[in-house]
Parts: C-alpha cells; sequence; structure tokens
C-alpha cells in the first residue's frame, strides 16, 4: 500500500479495503446458506473497518475470539513495526503535526491505532484469550475448550 503519507496511499488502502470486505461477504453467504458448514476464519487486523453490517453478520455466523496481548506484547508488536513496517490500514489515524516527518508522525500515531483496534476488538469479540495462554495450549481441543469454557 505504501506509506501512509504517499500520494496513491488512500487510493490503495480504500482498493484493499474493498476487497476485503468482499471476500468476507462471500464467505458469510456461503456459511448462512450452509449453516452446518464449519469454519475456522482468520481475518486480517483491519476486519475491523469491514463495517457494522458485515461485521454483525459476523458475529452471528461464527463465535469470534479475541486474541489479547499484554501491554509489553503489544509494546513488541509496535516496536517490531517501526523496524519493519507492513502494510497496514490506517483509516485516518495518521496525522501528521508541523515539521514531524512521516516516520516520527508514525511513531506516535501507530501506539493509538493498536489502543483503538484493541478496544474494538474486545467489543466485537464473543469471548478473549490472553495470547500468553495460546502459548501453552497444545493443540486446538484445549483451545476450543478455553472458548467453550468462556462462553458459558
Amino acid at each position: 500500500m505504501g506509506w501512509p503519507d504517499s500520494a496513491t496511499y488512500a487510493e490503495r488502502e480504500a482498493e484493499y479495503l474493498a476487497e476485503e470486505n468482499h471476500t468476507l461477504d462471500e464467505v458469510l453467504h456461503e456459511l448462512e446458506e450452509k449453516p452446518e458448514k464449519s469454519l475456522v476464519l482468520d481475518t486480517t487486523g483491519s476486519v475491523i473497518y469491514a463495517g457494522n453490517h458485515l461485521l454483525m453478520r459476523l458475529r452471528r455466523q461464527m463465535t469470534i475470539v479475541y486474541l489479547a496481548a499484554t501491554e509489553q506484547e503489544r509494546q513488541l508488536l509496535i516496536e517490531r513495526y517501526l523496524n519493519d513496517p507492513k502494510p497496514v490500514l490506517w483509516r485516518g489515524a495518521f496525522q501528521a503535526k508541523s515539521g514531524e516527518t512521516p516516520r516520527e508522525t508514525v511513531r506516535r500515531c501507530y501506539p493509538a491505532l493498536i489502543e483503538a483496534r484493541r478496544r474494538s476488538y474486545e467489543a466485537l469479540a464473543h469471548c478473549t484469550l490472553q495470547v500468553g495462554e495460546l502459548r501453552k495450549t497444545l493443540d486446538a481441543e484445549q483451545f476450543l475448550e478455553k472458548v467453550r469454557k468462556q462462553m458459558k
């Protein structure tokens, strides 16, 4: 997508989100047509920008598990991104201040973006599991048992 201050970023971001929404709509349509179908869907972090209609359909069709990171794990995520940026949807969160370089803006704005997403993921999820807990989980059945316990 490029750096968030590039001339083509907004267009590329919109194209990416449109494709992601289209794909999510297709998956949800198939689940709605075949409710007996079983599926594990690992979404991207930007799924939160899919819009309320798609997100509520997702929530009705699937059990949404939010994988929560500790403050230390989030800080590591932020540092990794700052050292080796990957494509990310900023959705307006990249707001440069006067005299600030794009890199400085990213360093200032990225933690706020991650925090806003965290709150949105928590609100959308049916249950939350800690990332550290998952490192102890040995197999899919143990993972599902943790989800089932929270859903009761």
